[in-house]
């Protein structure tokens, strides 16, 4: 048995912050990634982090406050306002830290951090460096872990995890995919920043490995997961591959243009704001065109950045010029971007507080997979860095603290009762004479939340889906066994992220179907209007064998009421 004060699971920007900041505390602290560090996913943010800086001219009465109304204006008003103001306020400090780190954030001609606009914000506030922000922000932080000398257990993942009979997170059960072996982890605390759930859809701009099993571990282990039915879909979503066409493209003055050569935006928000409203509006408002036959082969617009000329686009977008060229062959220095909504962000996680502290001692989330709630509704470009940064770091110092009197000792009977739990579920698909194709099953998953519960949702859809995914429960009790290698035994990963994917998109759907209004990304056809009086609180959902039980949690609401969202 392997033992740390702090186990981190997932090398992404929130764990890895984690990790520096409970290192700093002085644990012993260890990382656990599926894959290495620097290709975790937010390597994939291309746009930048929000925080009020005030660097730029337009932007010099900017503050913490106003960041945090902008935030709860965009979440709908969903969001936790405290949790917020924490994040809002935090902000110019990590901004700070970062760029003592040693990130190359893009620069002023006075030297200052370079800041452009984003979507939703009153002020151009979002920090970058060109379009690859997340990338040097992954690439910092990874050099302070190894100078903090953390224990990295590179392409492991994590199975179960370890809660005694009084509900306190005792370690993890985790698969050394290079070897095929099952380890037991002790550790005082737990941190859980495994990331979003792309993946759920087949039209995402997430990687592979953004599955939904770190959200089905803690689910399965009596965790309530948090506004599931909140999933956001980018504007700006390379056609056909959904590759992330950043925000900052509109950021820089990209316009967003249908098969009538207009910029339509117009249509749905003011002049003032066009291409800059909250993702949620903007691509209801690009799906609408598309839908009205005012999109190319009516399937895309066009994201146009022609006019902002080659040297702003070689100085502020190479990424973005170079993923066009590499993967539809054409510059967007002389030739407009086709673009769609794709699959982009999950709101909801993980249920914890700013600390990241879940309702098991020992066991904290942070990042995509957790909801503080900060985002609520709808995440506001430029937040999702800013929330794993600030959350990661402060879930990081919590757990520090939480481990600093406890025994460095591990609990061998509750590892032992989870390795067995973990082997009964294992069991439940490896046995002998099930027929169902596992990829047959992710694919009909996909299209199912694709086609049915998207941007736009109804009664009809989300019922049909619901009744949908059940059957592929039933059809995954029913799996052919995997592959028997043990080296690098993909098709075991891959099959135990299937069954995630499929619990937690029972919830994302059994969510959005009681949920009957509009908010943020949640779009009802057949309930259009936001109802406050009904629906101003937060979903939970808690595993039972039969599914999700639902219960509900308040909304912080004591800073700002709620008002008609307009941009």
């Amino acid at each position: 048995m392997i033992f740390h004060d702090v186990v981190v699971v997932g090398g992404g920007l929130a764990g890895m912050m984690a990790a520096v900041e409970a290192a700093s505390g002085g644990a012993d602290v260890a990382l656990l990634s599926k894959v290495h560090p620097l290709r975790s996913h937010s390597g994939a943010a291309q746009g930048g982090i929000n925080a009020a800086l005030a660097n730029n001219p337009d932007s010099a009465d900017d503050t913490p406050e106003r960041h945090a109304y902008d935030t709860i204006k965009g979440s709908d008003f969903l969001a936790d306002q405290q949790a917020v103001i924490t994040m809002t306020n935090d902000a110019p400090r990590v901004i700070y830290q970062m760029e003592h780190f040693g990130c190359p954030f893009s620069r002023m001609e006075n030297g200052k951090i370079a800041q452009r606009p984003f979507g939703g914000a009153g002020y151009p506030r979002t920090c970058y460096g060109t379009d690859k922000t997340g990338l040097y922000l992954l690439h910092t932080l990874y050099e302070q872990t190894i100078r903090l000398n953390t224990h990295y257990y590179e392409e492991w993942m994590v199975l179960q995890v370890a809660i005694d009979d009084s509900g306190v997170c005792k370690g993890v059960i985790a698969l050394n995919i290079a070897d095929g072996t099952i380890e037991k982890i002790a550790a005082n605390a737990v941190i859980f920043a495994t990331g979003g759930s792309g993946r759920l859809y087949g039209n995402t701009t997430n990687a592979h490995i953004s599955t939904a099993l770190g959200l089905a571990i803690p689910y399965w282990s009596g965790l309530p997961l948090k506004d599931m039915e909140f999933i956001q879909f980018h504007p700006t979503g390379l056609f056909k591959s959904n590759i992330l066409m950043t925000e900052g493209c509109r950021g820089e003055g990209g316009y967003l243009v249908n098969n009538q050569g207009e910029r339509f935006m117009s249509r749905y928000v003011s002049e003032k704001i066009m291409e800059l409203a909250p993702r949620d509006i903007v691509s209801r408002s690009i799906a609408t065109e598309i839908e009205a036959g005012r999109g190319f082969e009516d399937s895309y617009v066009h994201l146009d950045l022609r006019h902002l000329g080659r040297e702003k686009i070689l100085e502020r977008l190479p990424g973005i010029r170079e993923i066009c060229i590499d993967f539809v062959g054409i510059d967007p220095i002389d030739t407009p971007i086709p673009i769609n909504p794709a699959t982009h962000y999950t709101m909801g996680g993980v249920d914890c507080d700013a600390d990241g502290i879940t309702k098991a001692p020992g066991f904290f989330a942070a990042g995509e997979c957790a909801c503080v709630s900060v985002h609520g509704g709808n995440r506001l470009g430029g937040n999702s860095l800013l929330d794993t940064i600030v959350f990661g770091r402060r879930a990081g110092a919590a757990a520090a603290e939480y481990v600093r009197n406890i025994p460095k000792a591990g609990d061998e009977a509750t590892l032992n009762k989870a390795d067995r739990k973990l082997n009964d579920r294992v069991a439940g698909f490896s046995k002998s004479g099930g027929t169902e194709n596992p990829y047959h099953i992710r694919a009909e998953l996909q299209n199912i939340m694709t086609q049915k519960v998207g941007i736009f949702r109804t009664d009809k859809d989300l019922s049909e889906a619901l009744a949908s995914i059940k059957q592929l429960k039933e059809r995954f009790k029913n799996i052919r066994p995997p592959d028997k290698t043990r080296v690098f035994n993909m098709d075991k990963v891959w099959i135990m992220e299937l069954a995630g994917n499929v619990a937690v998109s029972e919830i994302v759907c059994a969510g959005a179907l009681r949920r009957t209004e509009s908010r943020g990304a949640h779009f009802r056809r057949d309930f259009n209007k936001r109802n406050d009086e009904q629906w101003l609180h937060h979903t939970l959902a808690a595993f039972t064998d039969s599914g999700p039980e639902f219960s509900t949690s308040p909304v912080d609401m004591s800073k700002y009421p709620p008002e008609e969202r307009k941009y």
